[in-house]
């Protein structure tokens, strides 16, 4: 196998591994579980455990990444000790990242339909129920995501994903302040503003605290590899706090511009805040249908929900990409053509799951997205982080003193010594309390 390529640039690295976390978790989750749970209130909390345990993990997996110079299938065992099994991980970890792709390409081409139907002014019957029902329409734009994301994946890193995100993520920042800055000039944008940013105290509850260490862990995307990949592209130049600090804080941004998009939005239409995974599409919908210039304004929107989504997208099927050819041995091309040829094949799953495939998983309704989901955000993810923060602290893997040279080596913020404890302690508490807590309140049946 060739030379193991590099990023030309820190922005390049910083901007694709905060596409990797930006996506549908902060553009289309965020604001509705925001909405369910109490506004400001919530947003606080999510902000305090982001800090808490989301840039502890990502530096971690950065660490490791960087240290081993390989992709997770291959990290392992380069820093393991003889006869450890870490490695096993590893293996998981392909496995999540293809198990993320069955559904997650398949809502990114929903994306893609809703912002072919607001540039072309069909607007009139569009429905979310009526779209996830037709067969036709989930398979051919699960095909286009995904013949988009291999394609670009074909080239080089750096004349392909890397070249492609600059500029999909510049466009984005763009649009974002665009769509922000008419949404608050919008005729009841106080009262939006001040629900989602005004931290109403009295709505803090067990549940909500729950919903926000969920929304903070899972937002970033760690457990399964990926931002250990692309700290396996870069070399030891900056400290690896500091690049986290700089990727979660543009996650975050968006995060919160979402918000301040939404709420105004919602509040000057009088639609319900409240109304859960339809606030992005039916929602949102109709308040650009009932918009002056809302066709317009609503193409926006979803060429930024589609710039968000195809981020994440093109990250995670580079992961999925890089820990098959250490297996294989193959190039970009042959690699690109047998990985989307799989998960083209398994997200038809989620993507017939709606009208001809029909699987009931856990409660009634539930479809294959439930149960694809589940695997991922419920299992891979909590469990993955908490080997990696086990690895990267306990002498029984890489050990902190291994973990902290490997960090702190470069320009930038340091990591010290009297981190250890949230590193080796709170960290892994708090992620067997989310697994924990998440299983016992899973809608089973």
């Amino acid at each position: 196998m060739e030379k193991r390529e590099r990023l030309g640039s820190r922005m390049g690295f910083i901007l694709l591994s905060a596409g990797c976390a930006i996506g549908c978790g902060n553009v289309w989750k965020f604001p509705w579980m925001c909405g369910q749970n109490g506004g400001g209130a919530f947003v606080l909390i999510y902000l305090l455990f982001l800090a808490l345990l989301g840039l502890p993990v990502v530096t971690m997996e950065f660490a490791i990444g960087r240290a081993a110079q390989a992709s997770p299938v291959r990290m392992y065992q380069k820093l393991q000790k003889k006869g450890q099994k870490w490695h096993i991980h590893g293996y998981i970890s392909l496995i999540g990242n293809i198990a993320l792709m069955a559904f997650y390409s398949v809502v990114s081409g929903w994306l893609i339909y809703y912002f072919v139907r607001f540039i072309s002014g069909r607007t009139d019957s569009l429905s979310f129920s009526g779209m996830i029902s037709d067969a036709r329409i989930n398979v051919f734009y699960l095909f286009i995501t995904l013949f988009i994301a291999f394609f670009v994946l074909c080239f080089k890193i750096q004349g392909g994903l890397e070249r492609v995100t600059k500029y999909m993520m510049t466009i984005l920042m763009g649009l974002i302040f665009i769509l922000a800055i008419r949404s608050l000039t919008l005729s009841k944008a106080a009262e939006g503003v001040s629900f989602y940013l005004i931290p109403d105290f009295s709505k803090i509850t067990g549940d909500v605290v729950v919903a926000a260490m969920n929304q903070a862990f899972f937002t970033i995307s760690v457990g399964m590899g990926s931002m250990a990949i692309f700290g396996s592209y870069i070399d030891k130049e900056r400290s690896l706090l500091g690049e986290s600090v700089s990727v979660i804080t543009l996650d975050t941004f968006v995060a919160l511009m979402a918000g301040l998009i939404i709420f105004p939005a919602c509040f000057t239409y009088n639609v319900e805040v409240t109304a859960g995974p339809s606030l992005l599409f039916d929602t949102m919908a109709t308040v650009f249908t009932n918009m002056k210039g809302g066709r317009w304004w609503g193409t926006l929107f979803f060429l930024f929900m589609v710039f968000a989504a195809m981020s994440t997208v093109l990250a995670v099927c580079e992961n999925i990409l890089a820990m098959v050819r250490e297996i294989t041995g193959w190039n970009r091309k042959r690699g690109c053509v047998v990985c989307g040829i799989v998960v083209f094949g398994l997200a038809l799953t989620t993507a017939l799951g709606f009208s001809v495939l029909h699987f009931q998983p856990f409660a009634k309704g539930t479809t294959w997205l439930d149960f694809w989901d589940f695997i991922v955000s419920a299992n891979i993810l909590p469990i993955g982080s908490l080997i990696i923060a086990m690895f990267c602290c306990s002498r029984f893997g890489w050990g902190f003193d291994n973990f902290l040279a490997e960090a702190n080596a470069g320009k930038g913020i340091k990591l010290k010594h009297w981190m250890k404890p949230i590193f080796k302690y709170i960290v892994p508490v708090a992620i067997i309390f989310i697994y924990i807590y998440g299983l016992i309140t899973f809608t089973w049946n």
